[in-house]
């Protein structure tokens, strides 16, 4: 969230809204995977937003609002997000949830 506020202001309305937007509903999804019983449901939803976030820092830069550093750091965590969220989602599925 902070690396947004750094945005150049041609960008952080548009972009930032809508990575900060994305971000806060995948977690959102996982707080919800956590006390639901329709996890596989939250855990896709999840994950669809977990794509979207790689494509939204991607574009950051290319754009160059997001410096290649701070991108390679996004990526690698979305990345680690992605890999657990898959991981839980195939033990859920593995014990028989719905």
């Amino acid at each position: 969230m902070p690396v947004v506020e750094r945005f150049p202001r041609s960008r952080k309305f548009l972009l930032g809204d809508r990575i900060q937007d994305t971000a806060l509903d995948v977690l959102e999804h996982l707080i919800e995977a956590t006390y639901s019983r329709r996890r596989a449901d939250h855990l896709a939803a999840a994950n669809l937003g977990l794509e979207k976030l790689r494509f939204l820092f991607r574009l950051a830069c290319d754009l160059r609002a997001l410096d290649r550093r701070r991108y390679e750091y996004a990526a690698r965590s979305i990345d680690e997000t992605g890999r657990k969220v898959g991981a839980w989602g195939k033990a859920h599925a593995g014990r028989g949830g719905a």
